[in-house]
């Protein structure tokens, strides 16, 4: 029964992956070149060209990979998808290692408290 849930979960987790990327590769460049939000109002407001131009992000490692949501240096027709499949593997990658940090943690404060191990589901009763 485990290896069933296991294969389903394993199921689960890359169709949701093949469905971010898909979208993070094929629908990014459909987005609007248009200002959004905060860089609207800047310019309705007059005020854009007040932004700081070294701000504590620009000296991230990413900065240097990173421009705005494209990669430096790649023709800009492949650099929105790119940029969208390496930000998606990334954000996959951060929250499956955080994921599992907390599973294990929290099946190590289980076992500290129950008077048996999880092994005891694989003997026959």
């Amino acid at each position: 029964m485990t290896n069933n849930v296991r294969s389903r979960n394993f199921a689960f987790t890359i169709t949701g992956l093949s469905i971010a990327l898909l979208i993070a590769v094929f629908l990014s460049p459909l987005a609007s070149q248009h200002p959004d939000g905060l860089d609207r109002v800047a310019q309705d407001l007059k005020f854009e060209d007040k932004a700081a131009e070294d701000t504590p992000a620009s000296k991230t490692p990413f900065a240097q990979v990173f421009d705005e949501y494209a990669l430096k240096g790649v023709p800009e027709n492949i650099a929105t998808p790119l940029a969208g499949l390496v930000g998606t593997l990334a954000v996959f990658g951060l929250a499956w290692g955080i994921g599992k940090i907390a599973v294990r943690g929290s099946a190590s404060t289980e076992n500290e408290q129950l008077p048996y191990s999880d092994d005891s589901d694989s003997q026959i009763h």
